[in-house]
């Protein structure tokens, strides 16, 4: 897997362009760092020497509905040995007590905090691909938007007021697709298409409220995600995804440490602000900030979409990564 390789044995790093552990003495938080993309997150903001609240509802004692052997305390283990302080906390999202009681002990613990990843996510199983909405099952559709909006109003509620005592905090809202690309795309269905858009807007108003307190919000997606899950699905793994017969998949596929390493270029940005209320990818910021995916490579997925994939032309990813 790709979260259990050494952050520091690759020959092009995120910290090539980065001072040397910029973030050792900032507080994140992931919410939802179970695995995918927050679980990269966690390790990326670990390897520049962050301390990260790893927040899910899959633990060693009890597992979530996904019924899946990551947990938050690999996670949080993870992070400590990528060079950060990972610190595993079980979490419900949809609990405003409990996301209150996480607040409070962050402020208890740390008295600040400087990184607010919202990644909870949780519908990959409540996906019913190009159905019509009222044929769609209205009980998984719903989940699926309490899953992921919900729970990221509920903890940028309660962990916002942290965030703000200090000017330079940042708020990052994870997403799959660029405001730029969904907003010309239908994505998958009705519910789906709801949630990854909501994320888009939840960052740019967020950015409103943010910004007379010196902190920036902004959405954030990975490409196309070589997440737990998705290798499962295909069959392969971390070590041999190119033996995947997806041809797209092979051409332009990144680990969710890429992703990371944007948040951790972003979070180490003293001008981070002039991004306020907007939307980036992962493979756009690896080109401005220089940072790479852990096999050094930069994978540009949604312009590879647009300029190849959604025009139905044969894998190539020359030129896109």
């Amino acid at each position: 897997m790709a979260t259990r390789q050494s952050p520091r044995s690759n020959t092009r790093s995120s910290q090539a362009l980065l001072p040397s552990e910029p973030l050792e003495r900032k507080i994140a938080l992931v919410a939802g760092a179970t695995r995918g993309a927050g679980r990269g997150t966690a390790i990326a903001l670990g390897e520049v020497g962050a301390t990260v609240y790893c927040t899910g509802r899959s633990t060693r004692e009890r597992r979530s509905e996904y019924d899946r052997p990551e947990t938050i305390e690999e996670t949080a283990e993870l992070v400590t040995a990528a060079g950060g302080v990972g610190i595993p906390v079980a979490v419900d999202h949809l609990d405003p007590e409990q996301v209150r009681r996480l607040v409070q002990r962050i402020d208890d613990e740390q008295g600040r905090l400087d990184v607010l990843v919202n990644d909870i996510w949780g519908g990959e199983k409540l996906i019913e691909w190009e159905t019509p909405l009222w044929e769609h099952d209205l009980a998984g559709g719903l989940r699926m938007v309490h899953l992921s909006v919900d729970t990221h109003l509920i903890t940028s509620h309660f962990a916002l007021p942290l965030l703000i005592r200090n000017p330079g905090g940042l708020v990052v809202e994870m997403t799959d697709g660029t405001a730029e690309y969904n907003a010309k795309n239908f994505r998958l269905s009705v519910f789906y298409d709801l949630v990854k858009s909501a994320m888009l807007r939840l960052a740019f108003s967020q950015a409103k409220e943010l910004a007379p307190h010196g902190c920036t919000a902004v959405a954030l997606t990975p490409g196309w995600m070589r997440s737990e899950m998705m290798l499962e699905h295909f069959g392969v793994t971390e070590e041999n995804w190119r033996d995947a017969a997806v041809p797209h998949f092979v051409a332009i596929s990144e680990s969710p440490r890429f992703v990371g390493r944007a948040v951790a270029a972003l979070a180490a940005d003293p001008d981070v602000h002039r991004r306020n209320g907007g939307s980036f990818s992962s493979g756009e910021l690896a080109r401005e900030y220089g940072f790479t995916d852990v096999d050094g490579s930069q994978p540009d997925c949604w312009r590879y979409m647009v300029e190849v994939q959604d025009r139905g032309l044969p894998a190539d990813s020359a030129g896109y990564r």
